[in-house]
């Protein structure tokens, strides 16, 4: 496939200096490219002695955002700069860079985003290179809420410095109200790099733009986002487990007619959702507040309604250190003063303790303002999407497990799952938009085969993956290795899965079943089972996909694999590493993990 021609000479002539920015993310997003490696970089006759490398390792598109408004930053500034993500960066470079700037999210137990474990482990190896011609500085993205609160970057920032690199800015944590804090770091970074930087290094802020061209270009999609979302309509809800299941799944179709709204097998879809109006009143009560008082926003111009704050804006459901320490200092109680200045203490209260019980339990003269201050922003939770848009056309499909919890005594429902799994009506309205995931694509050649590894909802993508396949005529072989508790209540999309395979779509199907019998089988004693079929089809080029829980059933598959392969291939430990590093730096080992 060929580009469109877009010389720097027609971007100088025809752009401003922010345009390029502009049009790099919009080509990215365009092209909805595998390795986007959408490098924006500035362009003049004298190439610049020091040359920046901005870095994006993100989970979610938030570090990535942060990493574009810092590139138009630089180009504004006049200063040469290039935006890589990390699971495009070639990673053995690395120690010829001259200024490396990293935004880093985290995932699951404190580990980087997926797209950027290949440079971890090499930056952790015994071929990673020395650094100390190599100026950094690391921007870490995180959740509070949870223990590893921004644990990959500072990993990150760790290592770098260990390697003998320079910091030139020290690192920031951002929870997940990140605006603000990023926008801080953005300014100095930059002030930092101008004094850094020569003059007479600094250049005119046109730039090039490069893209990638392995996903297909598509020219009539509507770019939609989590600042500007989609107004959709649920069009299905439908229960695809068992009255009997311990588990409440249900199955989503969404109408998004008439939004020219474009997705791919392996993306995500992100859903703003609202909270429990029951959950509202009750905080509401709790705190004597009628709904009506108005707030402030965080701008300090728009004002809303206290009742529509909580409803739509805040995070109630989930509890928060931020919480916890405003709490403690309005209510002067003790023993929660005491709490909130030791952080292993308030971890655990975190992840016991709910919202309105802690309003319960520790009462305070607290005013709608001061309520809303102490919440963190509501954000958008993502979904594997679940459907293979050539197979279902202008709708968009999900697996939702309704999460329920209890604390105190009481069942809670998840935010976003209640909202979509209980709350929801079909031909209500919410709020969406796709979040691209390049890592996590079927293979360019249709004839390679793939194995597909799931557990309980991981399942969607691959639902995706198999609807694609078919239409596309692939001839590719199909594995799927599925694990949930029961086959009699738990086998999501049976009758779908059952069908492909009489139809040859799927060549072979394991299944694991944790609650079936007294011996508890998960997919990773499947892939021991399988192991010698599993080298045989890796060793055929084979792509290997897993969806599932990052802390628990991912971490498990990728220790058996491991074994695999050292048994299989005849490796040592580390030789394994280094060939599982390997299949996940040429797309062969993907993971949608959450």
């Amino acid at each position: 496939m060929q580009n469109f021609p877009i010389t720097p000479q027609l971007l100088q002539d025809q752009l401003s200096s922010i345009q390029p920015t502009w049009l790099s993310g919009y080509a990215r997003t365009k092209s909805q490219t595998t390795n986007n490696e959408v490098v924006v970089t500035s362009v003049s006759n004298k190439i610049p002695t020091k040359s920046i490398t901005v870095l994006s390792a993100s989970q979610t598109g938030n570090a990535r955002s942060v990493a574009e408004r810092l590139l138009t930053a630089l180009i504004e500034t006049k200063l040469s700069a290039r935006l890589i993500a990390t699971g495009d960066y070639k990673i053995k470079d690395i120690g010829n860079e001259n200024i490396l700037l990293l935004i880093s999210s985290t995932q699951g137990e404190g580990e980087p985003p997926e797209e950027a474990i290949p440079l971890f482990k090499f930056l952790c190896s015994k071929q990673a290179p020395d650094l100390s011609q190599v100026k950094y500085a690391v921007l870490a993205l995180g959740d509070s809420s949870y223990p590893e609160f921004c644990r990959a970057g500072r990993l990150f920032d760790t290592k770098l410095a260990d390697l003998g690199a320079t910091r030139i800015l020290d690192r920031v944590d951002c929870d997940i109200d990140f605006e603000t804090p990023s926008v801080h770091w953005i300014k100095n970074i930059v002030q930092t790099l101008v004094t850094l930087i020569p003059q007479n290094n600094t250049i005119v802020g046109t730039a090039s733009v490069v893209t990638s061209t392995r996903d297909p270009i598509i020219h009539n999609g509507t770019i939609y986002t989590k600042e500007e979302p989609y107004t959709a309509t649920l069009a299905l809800r439908q229960k695809i487990t068992s009255y009997n299941a311990n588990k409440d799944v249900q199955h989503i179709e969404i109408d998004i007619s008439d939004s020219n709204m474009v997705y791919q097998a392996g993306d995500s879809l992100g859903v703003w959702f609202k909270n429990d109006p029951q959950l509202v009143d009750e905080i509401l009560e709790i705190c004597h507040l009628s709904g009506e008082e108005m707030v402030k926003l965080e701008d300090r111009i728009t004002t809303v309604k206290i009742r529509h704050a909580l409803l739509e804006l805040d995070e109630i459901t989930q509890n928060s250190p931020q919480f916890i320490k405003g709490l403690a200092a309005l209510s002067l109680d003790e023993e929660l003063l005491h709490i909130a200045n030791d952080p292993v203490i308030i971890q655990d209260l975190v992840g016991t303790t709910s919202i309105v019980n802690m309003l319960k339990k520790y009462p305070a003269n607290i005013y709608a303002q001061t309520l809303h201050n102490f919440l963190r922003p509501l954000t958008p939770r993502f979904y594997s999407i679940a459907s293979s848009q050539l197979e279902v056309k202008d709708k968009v499909h999900l697996t939702v497990g309704v999460v329920r919890f209890e604390r105190e005594g009481r069942i809670y429902t998840g935010g976003a799952s209640g909202f979509l799994g209980e709350r929801l009506r079909e031909g209500d309205k919410l709020k969406i938009f796709v979040e691209t995931n390049h890592k996590f694509r079927l293979p360019n050649n249709s004839s390679v085969p793939i194995i597909m590894i799931a557990s309980g909802t991981g399942i969607a993508p691959f639902r995706a993956f198999m609807q694609e396949r078919k239409n596309t005529n692939a001839t590719g072989q199909n594995w799927l290795i599925f694990g949930n508790q029961k086959v009699t209540d738990d086998f999501l999309y049976q009758v779908e899965w059952q069908n492909w395979y009489k139809q040859g779509l799927l060549n072979k199907i394991s299944l694991a079943w944790s609650r079936q019998r007294l011996n508890k089988v998960y997919v990773q004693h499947k892939l021991e089972q399988e192991a010698e079929t599993l080298w045989r089809w890796l060793q055929k080029g084979a792509h290997i996909y897993v969806c599932g829980a990052a802390n628990t059933m991912a971490k498990d598959v990728e220790q058996k694999l491991l074994q695999i392969i050292q048994d299989k291939g005849y490796l040592t430990e580390d030789d394994a590493e280094e060939y599982l590093n390997e299949l996940r730096m040429t797309d062969r080992y993907q993971r949608d993990v959450y």
